[in-house]
Parts: C-alpha cells; structure tokens; sequence
C-alpha cells in the first residue's frame, strides 16, 4: 500500500494467487477488512483509503483495495520508504526520495542550503533594498530601524544555521544571489520573438539571468523592445496598444519565477512570442492540489518564501496567483482568453493577440462613453467579439457585483439605445442596437 501511495496509487485484490491468478477467495471479509485498517495504521502518516469493497469472481468473494492517485503525503514504514513500479514495490533510493518530498509539499526545495554557499554570496545591494522595502512595509519611526538585515532573512526563511554560521538557503540565493546560476544554472528565462506563427530561422533570443528581481526586470526590458505596437477597440475607442496586454504578460512571468520548480534542474522558464501568440512554459507542472479546473481559485505555493520576498518587493499579492487578472486583462482587449495546459512537468500558458471580433463597427458619442461605467464597457467588448451576451455571462464578467445591479447595467443600454433585448426570462440575451 506505501509503495502505492508514493507512485501513482492503485488497486490491490485479497483473494487472488499472485503468482498464478487462481481465485481462492477470502473466507472472512470483516476480519480481513480489519488488517486492512490496521495495516493502514502502520503506515507513516497514516494511510487514508476507501473502505475496501467486496467483489464477486466465479462465484468466490475477493476484497478490493483501492490506494488513491496523487496523495499529499510521503509514506513510509518504520522508517522504510518504498515505490511501486510495475509488478515490484522497492525501496525508494535517496535522491528520487528527496524529489518525492518537494513534489508533495513535504519538503521545500527554497528551504535547502547548499553546501560551498556562505551570506558572502548574497548581493549586499539587493539586500539592502528589500531591507528598505520591509522597514516601508512596517511604517516605523527611522529610530526603531535597528533590526539587524541577518534577522530579518532569518525570520523570512532566507537564512538557516548551519554549523553556528548564518548560511543562505536555495530561495535567498535566487532572490538576493550575486550568482545564483552558478548553484541553479537553469534558473533563469529564455526569451525569444520569432518572426512567424511557429518556431524558425529567424528569431531574436536573450538568456536573462541574475536574481528573480533583475530577471523580471530584464524580461520587461526585452519585451519592450520586442512586442509590437498594434491599433485595437479599447473600451469602444480605437487606441494604439501592445499586442498583448503588458499587465497579463508581467503576471505570467511573476507567477512562472514565484512558482516554478526549482529543483527540476533540466530546463529554464521559457517565454516564446510569436507573431500570433505568446507562451510562457515553467519547469515542474502545477504544484500540490492545484488543476487546470481550480486554478483560478484555489491557493498553494511550491515556494511560499519567494512567494513572500517578492510579494514584499511589491510584486505579487501573499495570497493571489495573479492567474484571474491574467484573464481579466485578456478580456478587456476583447483578446482570447488563456489557454492553460499542464503536463508531466510541465506548465504553459498561452495567449493570442487576435481578437475574434473587433467593434470597429460601432462609435458612440464620448460623452455617452463617459457616462457608462467600467462593467459596462466590459460588457460591449465582450458583445463585440461573441455578438451577443446574456445576464448569466455578465454575471460571470463581473463576479463580484450584485445580479440586480448587473441587471440595471443592461437595462441602462437598453434605454440608451445602445443594446437590444432579445427573448424573455431565462432565454433573454441582448445585442448591440
């Protein structure tokens, strides 16, 4: 059962010759139900699976074990720790161990210190700035600014004992290391803008490197110089704009150096534009409980201590992925939404700069423009690329806004003469008059 845990769980039958397959059955269901628990109780932490259920074959009963994919902890026996692969459960060796561990959340990676790193290897300049940035957070008179920089780290989890030395962890060597790619070489990004709609000959690529700060910073810089200016409809307007929201791009790279895997040591964040959309892939998949399905809602850090350094330098929110406003963003150009995709050890996000239908069509006066408010607008751009929009969709647009107030928006169009109520009750849905 502990080797199944830590694979990719399973399904074990009592009743059954293992070696021959001969259906011999088992006499007392109840009794064997009780190893079960019991072997389950053994297990370190204990082993937490559905209650065995009873199967018929030839007429013989046989009890079914189900052991769960994707379990949140590491398991172990006594102190043994086994893995299920094929036919064989065996020992887990030390270093496949230790990835197990950081996987599940057991074991943070940010959290190690390497062996040959001392604080000497930290940037005393970009330390003195976060050092600035806490007491700024803090709001403290300038003569209670006597925390010593060493306790500060220390108590952010950048710093550790080791030996009675104060020595860097992985996470403040990324955040604050002079050279953090002589410990990570792959912690860094790759970007590259290809002339065409797929990979080819031509293409401009810059490798980024230094702490996660200057590598945000040196991503910003590049797609600068790199994205281009296009005409767009914005909030009814034509303006000239990147052709992807900058603020959309800046969070997916944000979210892919907060988040990624860090001791997935074969590849770098890769930042890909091509001349109709834009990839952003991370190393290491999705961390914990998060899926494609949840999120956008559901909240778990691989690294909570760069998650809080960088949220601290006024990067991202303690709380928040960032992922929502990516596809708020999008949605405001009247742009696709993201298109997200996680695979083994892999995350990659992806959006397109070509709006499905613009509203070059439509002009309204700029002192009726000014008199709508933002949901409102958000409600045109959304009619003008799907050409019609009913109340449970601007419902969804605006989530955290009252259906009756939502309800009013609509009906404030309508009278306008802006929008054309279709149908009633639940089929009513509204276009631009």
């Amino acid at each position: 059962m502990i080797g199944m845990a830590n694979a990719n769980g399973g399904t074990i039958y009592l009743g059954i010759d293992a070696d021959n397959g001969k259906i011999e059955g088992v006499q007392d269901i109840q009794a064997t139900r009780d190893l079960v628990f019991q072997a389950c109780l053994l297990c370190d932490p204990t082993l937490v699976v559905p209650v065995p259920k009873i199967r018929s074959i030839r007429q013989e009963k046989i009890l079914e074990i189900t052991i769960p994919q994707g379990m949140p902890h590491v398991f172990n026996l006594e102190g043994a720790y086994f893995q299920r692969e094929g036919r064989l459960t065996r020992p887990i060796p030390p270093r496949r161990l230790r990835q197990l561990l950081v996987e599940r959340g057991v074991l943070q990676f940010e959290s190690l210190v390497p062996e040959d790193a001392s604080f000497l290897d930290l940037d005393p300049e970009q330390v003195n700035t976060y050092g600035d940035a806490y007491y700024a957070a803090l709001n403290l008179p300038e003569r209670d600014k006597k925390i010593p920089i060493e306790q500060i780290l220390t108590q952010r989890g950048c710093l550790k004992q080791v030996d009675g030395e104060l020595r860097p962890t992985y996470a403040a060597l990324l955040l604050f290391g002079r050279t953090p790619q002589r410990w990570l070489p792959t912690a860094q990004i790759l970007a590259t803008r290809f002339s065409g709609t797929s990979f080819g000959d031509r293409f401009v690529k810059q490798e980024i490197n230094g702490s996660l700060p200057q590598q945000l910073q040196g991503v910003a810089e590049f797609l600068t110089t790199n994205l281009q200016q296009v005409v767009r409809m914005v909030g009814l307007k034509h303006q000239e704009t990147l052709e992807y929201p900058f603020s959309a791009i800046r969070e997916l790279l944000i979210n892919a150096v907060a988040h990624r895997d860090y001791n997935a040591q074969g590849d770098c964040i890769h930042l890909n534009v091509f001349s109709n959309q834009l990839e952003v892939t991370s190393p290491g998949g999705l961390p914990g409980p998060i899926t494609i399905d949840n999120l956008l809602k559901a909240r778990f850090s691989r690294n909570p201590v760069i998650v809080q350094i960088l949220a601290d330098l006024g990067y991202v929110e303690r709380l928040g992925y960032g992922l929502d406003r990516v596809v708020q963003a999008m949605r405001e150009e009247s742009l696709p939404a993201p298109v997200f995709e996680d695979s083994p050890g892999v995350f990659r996000v992806t959006l397109r700069n070509e709006p499905d239908e613009s509203l070059s069509g439509t002009e309204l006066s700029q002192s009726l423009l000014e008199e709508l408010n933002p949901r409102q607008i958000s409600a045109l751009n959304y009619i003008g690329s799907r050409k019609r929009i009913t109340n449970r969709a601007y419902q969804d647009l605006c989530p955290e806004v009252h259906p009756e107030t939502l309800r009013r928006d609509l009906a404030d169009l309508v009278s306008r003469g802006v929008l054309l109520k279709i149908g009633d009750k639940k089929s009513t849905y509204y276009i631009l008059k």
